[in-house]
């Protein structure tokens, strides 16, 4: 099953009602607003894109070691993936497909990364629920994701809805500017160039990570 295929069933089952999230349709309705509201702000298309100089960064990762793509990038190209938190399952998906590609990358001298604004301990939980060999960074205020581009501010009535749920992001982030990042995917070169880029307002959709490899293979 393709990673889209995947998140297509979860989605079917949560706007369903389905177990264990039993969600009602008032809840879709306010995460479909969200969503429709972030595609129409064009946050999107001003993102980062293939041809442009990448943002360095050095970061945390899940056991507190700093991680420097400047250092990454004289290995070799580097796959980078934005998501949300441990609590998001489309993320959780997409990890684990990340995981499953993750020799395709090697194979081709890349290293890959995921970043998201969750705090350490969350990022141990990330790497230990989905099995990851490889490093969850943490990014405190989505400061390298708003290099990227990526990093918007959850309207009010969302941040509601989140903490209705259980999704306390101040909690699980350390950080109380309710932001998250979009999800994004990025291939850079050794040169600092961006090879490859995706970014999606609409956290159900995901590439497949064998979509990346041409842009390694490159």
């Amino acid at each position: 099953m393709t990673l889209q295929a995947e998140l297509d069933a979860f989605k079917a089952d949560f706007v369903a009602g389905k177990p264990p999230y039993n969600a009602p349709a008032p809840v879709h309705a306010v995460m479909h607003r969200a969503t429709a509201e972030l595609i129409a702000s064009g946050l999107a298309e001003r993102a980062l894109k293939a041809g442009d100089v990448a943002p360095m960064f050095s970061l945390p990762d899940a056991h507190g070691n700093l991680v420097s793509s400047t250092e990454l990038l004289a290995r070799g190209p580097l796959v980078v993936s934005f998501y949300r938190g441990v609590w998001c399952p489309y993320c959780n998906m997409e990890l684990r497909a990340l995981e499953r590609a993750l020799p395709a990358f090697q194979e081709r001298s890349a290293s890959l990364v995921a970043i998201s604004p969750q705090t350490q301990a969350n990022s141990r939980k990330s790497q230990r629920e989905n099995g990851l060999g490889f490093p969850i960074l943490s990014d405190s205020g989505n400061e390298v994701a708003a290099a990227f581009g990526l990093r918007f501010k959850l309207p009010d009535y969302l941040a509601e809805l989140y903490l209705t749920l259980g999704n306390n992001l101040p909690v699980i982030n350390g950080d109380q500017s309710w932001t998250l990042p979009m999800p994004g995917r990025f291939v850079i070169g050794q040169d600092g160039i961006i090879l490859y880029a995706e970014v999606n307002p609409d956290y159900t959709l995901r590439p497949e990570p064998t979509e990346l490899l041409p842009a390694l293979r490159g």
